[in-house]
C-alpha cells in the first residue's frame, strides 16, 4: 500500500523536473531559408517566415520585419560560417535600421543570452519589459568587436568566429533589441531564460537521473513496507 501511494508522487516529481530541465528556449533559426535571407516574422509564433517556411514551433515569439535568417558556408550564401547550433542552423542579422526586435508576448525572466560575431562594427542588445523595445530597460549588453582568428573553419568569412555572451536581470522581459550598424552584426543560438548561451546551465538534474532516483526510493519503500 505504501508503494502504491508513493509511486504517483515520485512520478509527478520526476515529470516536473523533466519539464524544468528543458525550460530554456533556444532559437537557432533552422527551417528558414537563410540562403534567401528569409524574414523570421512569426516563424516562432506558430506561423511562417516571410517566404512561407514553417510553421515553426509556437513559442509566442515574433520578430520585426527586418530580422533576417542568414545561412553559412559551406553551402550557404551568407558571409558567415561555424554558426553555433550546428548543421542547418542559421544566423540572425538585419540589413536596414539600427536594430531588429524580438517580442515575447508572455514575457520571460531570469536571463538572456546568445552568440554573436561583430568583426568591423560593435553592437548592442537591450532587454525591455514592454513590447517593441518599450517600457523599462532591464538590461543592456554592449557588444565589443570579435577578433577574426583565422580559424580554417571560418572559410575566410567576416561573421566568424562567434562569441557567447549573456545577462541576468530582474523583472519580466517582453522584448529584445538586437542592435548595431546594419549588416555588421550576426547573432546565433538566441537563448531565452538563461544567461548561458545554448542553454548550458547544469544545476538542474537530467530527467533520466531523476527517474533512477525515483525507482531507487520506490524499491526502498517496498522493502520497508514488506
Amino acid at each position: 500500500m505504501r508503494l502504491r501511494r508513493l509511486l504517483p508522487a515520485l512520478l509527478a516529481t520526476t515529470a516536473l523536473w523533466a519539464t524544468s530541465a528543458h525550460a530554456d528556449v533556444i532559437l537557432d533559426f533552422a527551417g528558414l531559408n537563410g540562403d534567401a535571407h528569409e524574414g523570421v516574422l512569426n516563424y516562432y509564433n506558430g506561423g511562417t517566415g516571410s517566404f512561407g517556411s514553417g510553421p515553426g514551433t509556437n513559442y509566442g515569439i515574433a520578430f520585426s520585419s527586418n530580422a533576417l535568417a542568414c545561412s553559412g558556408l559551406p553551402g550557404g550564401t551568407c558571409n558567415t560560417a561555424l554558426i553555433p547550433g550546428g548543421p542547418g542552423a542559421n544566423a540572425l542579422f538585419f540589413l536596414d535600421g539600427t536594430a531588429s526586435t524580438m517580442n515575447v508576448a508572455a514575457g520571460f525572466t531570469t536571463g538572456f543570452s546568445f552568440f554573436y560575431s561583430a568583426v568591423n562594427q560593435p553592437g548592442f542588445v537591450s532587454v525591455w519589459d514592454g513590447l517593441n523595445g518599450t517600457g523599462n530597460l532591464l538590461a543592456t549588453i554592449n557588444l565589443a568587436l570579435t577578433p577574426n582568428s583565422g580559424d580554417p573553419g571560418c572559410l575566410g568569412t567576416n561573421f566568424c568566429p562567434y562569441t557567447a555572451i549573456g545577462v541576468n536581470f530582474a523583472g519580466t522581459a517582453k522584448s529584445v533589441d538586437f542592435g548595431g550598424a546594419a549588416d555588421q552584426v550576426a547573432f546565433a543560438d538566441v537563448t531565452i531564460g538563461s544567461a548561458t548561451a545554448g542553454g548550458g546551465d547544469t544545476d538542474v538534474p537530467e530527467p533520466a537521473s531523476l527517474l533512477l532516483v525515483g525507482v531507487g526510493l520506490a524499491a526502498m519503500a517496498k522493502r520497508r513496507g514488506a
